[in-house]
């Protein structure tokens, strides 16, 4: 295949383990808590013997304290589901050119390496892992699967999106639409990783932020990775000459000198992005800025070695 993930650039991550921060649903034995309850790992409760049972889980010192029988339940660890969610509108392809790398990325490359180092993590801890990718509607929304067949599908989905020459130029966002239909797409409680740079219309940004609760409603785990292009896109340092921009879902042009707006610019990002990482506390979303000039692996490793640290 002509456009293809380098695997080598993945291997990084291999030692590390991507620990679910709060109980998830599972179907194998892995190493994250589940909602229910098995005999293994760790003590959870009490609750009441029933004549039938085998004994050796009855709690013998507290029978002889209350003369009254109590078996013990203990949490049992599981596998994850983790549903990995790819903005790829128009505006992820930002830096426009025609070979981005893996060392030279736009937000859509950036956003396919660190997607594609998840899977493969989630893959050696057998974590089933789901896909969804979005414009202004659905565009692949997988099942959830751990086996090497399954990884291999994800990658090559993710390797389409690395062709920029066959990708449309008119790709709108419906952030608000989309992440409320995979939603209630997400049939199982799990750990979601969004991958977007959050550009949508000013007017649907209440909606955009109703949205990211709707995950937290339905008690999945939400981090978000804010793919930025910091330089350029919230700090618009470049060259002080007239420019033309284009927006590139609408294909709306302006002609100005950064050097009119810079100040007034930055003082109107710094707060849209202050707001947002806000809101995630708010909501308790993991919101992590992901400027793709320090290239994927300066975001994701940090990001897991804190995780890890944290749990």
């Amino acid at each position: 295949m002509p456009y293809s993930i380098d695997q080598n650039r993945l291997q990084q991550m291999s030692s590390l383990e991507f620990l679910a921060n709060q109980v998830v649903e599972g179907t194998i034995t892995g190493l994250h808590k589940s909602p229910f309850h098995g005999f293994s790992v760790e003590f959870a409760e009490h609750r009441q013997y029933n004549a039938g049972e085998p004994t050796r889980h009855i709690d013998w010192k507290l029978f002889g304290r209350t003369d009254k029988m109590f078996v013990k339940r203990y949490e049992e660890e599981t596998n994850l589901r983790c549903r990995i969610i790819v903005d790829c509108s128009s505006s992820m392809y930002f830096p426009k050119m025609d070979s981005p790398s893996i060392d030279n990325p736009n937000k859509i490359v950036f956003s396919i390496y660190a997607a594609a180092a998840l899977i493969s993590l989630m893959k050696k801890q057998r974590d089933a892992t789901g896909l969804s990718l979005f414009t202004d509607s659905i565009n692949l929304h997988s099942h959830a699967k751990s086996s090497s067949v399954h990884q291999k599908y994800l990658y090559n989905e993710l390797e389409k999106l690395l062709d920029q020459k066959a990708h449309s130029s008119d790709n709108k966002t419906d952030i608000t639409k989309s992440l409320h239909s995979i939603v209630e797409m997400i049939h199982k409680r799990s750990l979601v990783i969004i991958f977007s740079d959050m550009f949508d219309d000013q007017e649907h940004t209440e909606e955009m932020f109703s949205a990211l609760q709707h995950f937290k409603h339905y008690n999945h785990e939400v981090i978000l990775f804010h793919v930025v292009d910091k330089k350029v896109e919230e700090e618009l340092d470049i060259e002080d000459r007239p420019y033309r921009f284009i927006d590139m879902e609408s294909g709306e042009q302006i002609r100005l000198n950064p050097l009119e707006i810079r100040e007034q610019y930055r003082e109107i990002s710094s707060k849209a992005q202050h707001d947002l990482e806000m809101r995630c506390g708010r909501y308790q979303i993991d919101y992590v800025e992901a400027d793709i000039n320090k290239g994927f692996e300066g975001i994701i490793l940090p990001y897991l070695l804190k995780r890890k640290k944290l749990h």
